[in-house]
């Protein structure tokens, strides 16, 4: 029961961090229809931009707590981020509106690609250490460990996917977006600026993609300029998982996911003799991937829709 509790906490803690990239994920494609490769790497950005803040204020010395220093290099990882997920949208995307899916989806990987390799250029190839700034608080929970962070961390994430839920459902430029999503052209007849409502959703999605990298970055005490590769192959993996284009499956599908990585690890490896263990959590989840779109190719809360021309 302890290893079960433990690795419940640990899987709700990681996956609401998927969920957080997985949400840019599905706003992008809920109004262009666009996979974009290239979230994963604004993530890793964010979390670039953070440690370098958090480096010069700390070479500084200037008299500020670590939460504060933490905080201010968190405002400037999103404030990056959402003028490049802007310029990526304008400068990359949006002159391929009108091409095949095809063009759109390569562009994607290849900012991806030309991302990685600016953060390679400027951060170089090592692994960058995140300081030890915050105070960690261990707590006992029927038998397992939570630290203050790893609530911190949930808390947070659960807080900017309610307040994105409700910024869909219940404002004008909510409605803008769900418009846009269903036809930009009646939207544009409408009156709506449908390049304006598109740019937005970049931004917002790329916000909420610098808090993620920063977040992981932070548990996992280092940062690393191949790091948004994989994580954003997960995040695209839980949006697939609850249903893409659907901002509560994208949710729900990044909190399944990481419970199916911690069980996977903590379970399935120990029945392997440690052939599947935490090293091979990354199986559990490309696994699930292939069943969905096997099983249930709209995911668990997508609908089957006909395909427009």
């Amino acid at each position: 029961m302890d290893i079960l509790t433990q690795q419940l906490i640990n899987g709700l803690v990681l996956g609401s961090v998927y969920a957080l990239v997985a949400l840019g994920y599905t706003m992008v494609y809920g109004v262009l229809e666009l996979i974009n490769f290239a979230h994963g790497e604004v993530a890793m950005v964010g979390a670039m931009i953070c440690l370098a803040v958090i480096g010069g204020l700390v070479e500084s010395g200037v008299g500020l707590n670590g939460i504060s220093i933490v905080l201010l290099g968190l405002a400037a990882a999103v404030l990056v981020c959402m003028v490049l997920g802007f310029v990526i949208e304008r400068i990359a995307y949006r002159p391929l509106r009108r091409a095949p899916r095809l063009a759109a989806l390569i562009t994607a990987i290849g900012v991806s690609i030309v991302l990685q390799n600016v953060a390679m250029l400027i951060w170089g190839k090592q692994y960058i250490s995140f300081p030890p700034l915050l105070p960690v608080v261990r707590y006992e929970l029927g038998g397992a460990v939570v630290t203050n962070f790893q609530i911190f961390i949930f808390l947070l994430s659960c807080a900017l996917m309610a307040g994105l839920f409700l910024l869909v459902k219940k404002t004008h430029l909510g409605r803008a977006m769900r418009a846009t999503a269903q036809a930009q052209d009646v939207a544009g007849l409408m009156g709506i600026n449908v390049n304006t409502i598109i740019s937005i959703t970049f931004v917002i999605a790329a916000a909420l993609a610098a808090v993620a990298g920063v977040m992981v970055s932070a548990y996992y005490g280092l940062a690393h300029y191949y790091m948004g590769f994989l994580l954003g192959l997960k995040a695209f993996t839980a949006a697939v998982l609850g249903g893409i284009g659907n901002i509560a499956g994208a949710m729900l599908g990044g909190l399944l996911l990481g419970v199916i990585e911690s069980l996977g690890a903590g379970y399935i490896g120990p029945l392997t003799g440690g052939f599947l263990g935490s090293n091979y959590q990354d199986v559990f989840a490309f696994f699930v991937l292939i069943l969905v779109l096997i099983a249930r190719p709209s995911g668990l809360l997508g609908e089957r829709v006909v395909e427009r021309a």
